[in-house]
This record gives C-alpha cells, structure tokens and sequence, in this order.
C-alpha cells in the first residue's frame, strides 16, 4: 500500500488506516480476541502500517488487544491512542488535566505493550482545562520519549490554533465522510494552512455507505446507532439516495460503493488518511481495495454535481453526544 504523511510533521503511515474501535466497543458485542488478533495482523500483512484505538474503547480492552496483536512488528507500525474521558468512560465526562494526560498515557504505554506512543491525542476538547494546558502536557512527553506525536480529535479551529502555537499539532482526527462533509467549511482549510494531517474516522458513514444497511436492518441493542438520529428508520429511507449514487459510480468503476466512498476521500488532499474499521475479515480486503481505486478529475466532478441534489438526513450525533463535540 502506498503510504502518505500527516500535513508537514513527517509522520509517514499507510494511505488507509485500521479503525479498531469496533472490535471491543461501539457496535455491539466485543469481537473474540483470537479473531481480533488476526484481523489486526492480517491488516499489517496487507500494508496497513497506522492502527487506531483509545482508551475509552471498552475501556482499555481495545489498547490491550491491539499491544497483543501488534507486539510481533511494533517497530513498523504506527499507533495511535486517545486520552480525555473521566476513566475512560464517555458516559462519565471530560477530564484532560495534566495529572489524568500522565496517568492515563502511563498505563496505555503497558496495555500497548511498548515504550512510546507514536501519535497521542486528546479525545475531545475539555472546557474545563486550558488547551494550551493539555498541549503543553503532551509536549512534556514528548520531551520525555513516552510520545512522539500529539493529536487532536472533533477539535475546533479555533481549539486547533491554540493547541498548535504551543505544541505543533499532527493529525486531527475528525468525521469526515461523503454523508458528513462539514469539515471542508472551515476544518480542512485551517489545517491546510497550517500543515495538519487529517485522519477521517467514520469514512463509510458507520457502515451506511457500504450499502449493507438500510431502513430495514435491525441493530444489537448495545449498538450506538440505535441513538443516532441519522439512523433512524426514515432517515436511513431518505438517505439511500447516497448510497444509490455511490452504487452506481461503483458499478462503472468495478468497485463497490464503500471503496468509491474511500476512493473519494482520498482523493481529497493528499495529507488525508482514513481510519476505516470492521470486524471482518472480507470487509478489510474490500476496504483495502479502495486504496487502488483512482476516480479521475471528471469523476469527482459528477459525485459533487449528484450530491448537490442530495440532502442527508439526521444529526450524526445524538444531544449527549453533540454537547462533547466541539464546534
């Protein structure tokens, strides 16, 4: 897989990231770990090099399972971590005090099995703590060797400049997707000028662009996206029109609507790299595939006309949820 860099910190990963969120949490029961481990190692053995987890996922399951999984090749990957949640529990608020950055990277270096944190990020901005504050406990570890890189995640812009004026920022790592495009308004803009990487998790819209749900499909009554307003039964119903243009354009192209939707995204900037997960196998090798799907300049050009006639439905966010997001 060809690789790319994160803005201007030369942080090289491969062109799609592994999302493993969704292996321990988010989207139902947590995925047995035997099976875990293999897919996480089948990704590397397919040039996936950037791994994505936090501790919240569980939490700390997820840290745990990817330390295990990765421990053979850690000097060829890449991982990324999260910090920012009251014990790691969304559900339990905000905490991103220096005290908690420290305790929390300490513990996620031995569930990661390793001795640095490629690339640490704040989970989402704390109102609570100066940004500056947070941006200044990471450099510390940095200086320290425990962390090489820092990160933000659903960060405003201006939460964004702030944090970079004291310590240099990476990657954001945000929603971005061709059902959630708001970030071209002002996000992408800001870290073009400042030379951010951007990491898009939910690239296939929680598993919607890839054409295997619709208004029908039932969800595990511990999925998130029983919360979401964007999947509700009528909204799922008026958002198939995307997934029907995507169906379309993937059928010409001999691809399937999730590598167009990834195909689409990487064509973007050349400094986007997307963080798509799943728990199977055959959807890691579809999702894979959408690295070698090149869509020309005319086919970019006839998405946006099509999807300018298309409005999605639904929040992507649940209330709770949206009031942590900071815009």
């Amino acid at each position: 897989m060809q690789k790319r860099k994160l803005g201007n910190s030369g942080l090289e990963v491969s062109a799609l990231g592994l999302g493993c969120m969704g292996l321990s949490y988010g989207y139902g029961p947590a995925t047995e770990k035997k099976a875990g481990v293999k897919l996480i190692q089948t990704a590397f053995e397919q040039g996936v090099t950037f791994f994505d987890t936090a501790e919240a996922y569980g939490p700390y399951a997820n840290e745990e399972l990817l330390g295990e999984a990765l421990e053979p090749f850690r000097n060829e990957v890449i991982i990324a971590t999260k910090f920012g949640f009251k014990d790691g529990k969304p559900a339990s608020g905000l905490d991103s005090r220096p005290e908690t950055i420290r305790s929390v990277t300490e513990a996620a270096l031995k569930r990661l099995r390793t001795d640095v944190i490629d690339l640490l990020y704040q989970h989402r901005v704390d109102f609570n703590v100066p940004i500056e504050d947070v941006a200044g406990t990471v450099k510390e570890l940095i200086r320290e060797g425990k962390v090489k890189y820092f990160g933000l995640s659903e960060a405003g812009v201006e939460s964004i400049r702030k944090a970079h004026s004291v310590q240099p920022v990476a990657a954001l790592q945000s929603e971005y997707s061709l059902w959630w495009r708001e970030p071209e308004k002002e996000i992408i803009p800001t870290l073009e000028e400042l030379g951010i990487g951007f990491v898009p998790f939910s690239p296939l819209g929680k598993g919607f662009l890839t054409g295997a749900i619709n208004e029908n499909t039932a969800f595990d009554k511990t999925d998130f996206r029983n919360t979401v307003p964007r999947f509700s039964e009528d909204n799922r119903k008026a958002n198939q029109a995307l997934v029907n243009l995507l169906g379309k354009i993937a059928s010409e192209k001999n691809a399937t609507p999730a590598q167009i939707a990834l195909s689409w995204l990487l064509a973007q900037k050349p400094w986007i790299v997307p963080i798509p997960g799943t728990t199977k196998l055959h959807r890691l090798e579809e999702n894979l595939g959408g690295a070698e799907i090149k869509l020309t300049g005319t086919d970019l050009k006839e998405i946006n006309e099509e999807l300018s006639n298309i409005e999605v439905q639904g929040n992507r966010y649940s209330e709770q949820a949206q009031k942590m997001v900071n815009r």
